[in-house]
């Protein structure tokens, strides 16, 4: 019987533009801490795409975002928590548009990924990473 280690990490972020530099500094730290180097420029940029994303359209007035880690050999799952249920949606950007591409990104980096809704209220973007690189599947 093989055992699997888990590990587990989160940290809470105020609402403030610099709180989404701040969660990548926790999510490349996290990753280097656990020893697992390959896929951590993709979860970087999805924990900032995703974390703009909270900032600017899913936190209510006087709330922050919490990002939590969890990985084990196989995979690393990303998940950003916000106060507001408005579900993500990606739309098309225009070439000269300065935003709008984050959840392309995110969906073209992570393996998988989706939203859950938090009870009482708020919601989960979560995103999965396999830990060995291998995007294939």
């Amino acid at each position: 019987m093989r055992t699997v280690t888990t590990r587990t990490t989160q940290r809470f972020f105020d609402a403030r533009p610099e709180s989404v530099g701040q969660a990548r500094s926790f999510t490349s730290e996290a990753l280097a801490d656990w020893g697992l180097p390959d896929r951590a420029e993709d979860v970087r940029l999805c924990v900032s795409e995703l974390a703009t994303n909270a900032l600017v359209h899913g936190t209510a007035p006087g709330h922050g975002f919490l990002v939590r880690l969890d990985a084990d050999e196989e995979v690393v799952r990303l998940e950003v928590h916000d106060s507001r249920r408005r579900h993500p949606e990606a739309r098309q950007a225009a070439g000269t548009d300065t935003s709008g591409r984050g959840l392309f990104l995110v969906n073209a980096l992570a393996d998988s990924w989706g939203v859950e809704y938090r009870t009482p209220f708020g919601k989960i973007v979560r995103s999965c990473f396999k830990a060995t690189g291998d995007t294939t599947a």
